[in-house]
């Protein structure tokens, strides 16, 4: 189990740090930019690149150009849905996200503003629908702006430091335990269930305000036709 370790942090560690950082950078921007993130999670790419991490320098810098890529990427995002929205939502690709995922990213942003677009950095899906979202809605650019950077920081510092130090106490024990390498694997796995749990918790808080805003609607649509119904009786003289 060390020697296929050692060969895969080997391998990340070959990549010239500027290039590894470039690379985790663009994908990080391209992932809520062009929806990439439903294909390859952004997750995985930061926890790999950060796994190379051997200074201070490289682990700082990296941060910085995740934050970066992915204000980056949300703001094109945000662009890309003020102009192209409602096509792309038409599109071919709008159609496999699925209407339902539209409109949950478009019921958390009605019901709750900014939280929603701090909230949706955390979770699959939402965070790459959310900057489109955005643009097609009211909601200025600096609010935007405002409510995603801190969750972008928060989000930079908790995959790098895990997928780095990780690594490092790998590097560290290695030469001396056997076992090393379940005790990496362990860390990452432990990181990844704390994880998921807080996507879940998340999720549900999600899924009950988008299940009361579909209720409201269906309310309100109910008392339209009801009001329709009464109109038409007024105008035939029931």
């Amino acid at each position: 189990m060390n020697e296929v370790l050692d060969g895969f942090l080997d391998w990340v560690a070959s990549v010239d740090p500027v290039l590894r950082t470039t690379l985790a950078g663009i994908l990080i921007m391209l992932e809520t930019t062009v929806l990439l993130g439903l294909i390859v999670p952004g997750d995985t790419v930061v926890l790999v690149a950060s796994a190379g991490v051997e200074a201070p320098v490289e682990y700082f810098s990296l941060v910085a150009v995740i934050i970066t890529g992915s204000l980056t990427g949300a703001s094109l995002g945000f662009l890309i849905g003020r102009h192209f929205g409602p096509w792309l939502r038409r599109s071919r690709l709008g159609r496999r996200i699925g209407e339902k995922n539209w409109e949950r990213a478009e019921d958390f942003l009605d019901h709750r503003g900014g939280i929603a677009v701090f909230v949706s950095r955390f979770l699959p899906v939402l965070h790459s629908l959310t900057p489109l979202v955005v643009g097609m809605s009211h909601l200025r650019y600096r609010t935007f702006m405002l409510w995603l950077t801190p969750a972008c920081i928060i989000w930079a510092f908790a995959y790098v430091s895990v997928g780095s130090a990780a690594a490092e106490g790998y590097r560290a024990a290695a030469g001396t335990l056997d076992g090393a390498a379940y005790y990496f694997v362990g860390a990452i796995l432990g990181f990844w269930l704390l994880v998921y749990a807080v996507k879940r918790i998340l999720d549900r808080y999600v899924s009950r305000i988008t299940a009361r805003r579909r209720e409201l609607r269906a309310m309100e649509a109910s008392e339209a036709r009801g009001a329709d119904g009464d109109n038409a009786k007024m105008g035939r003289g029931d």
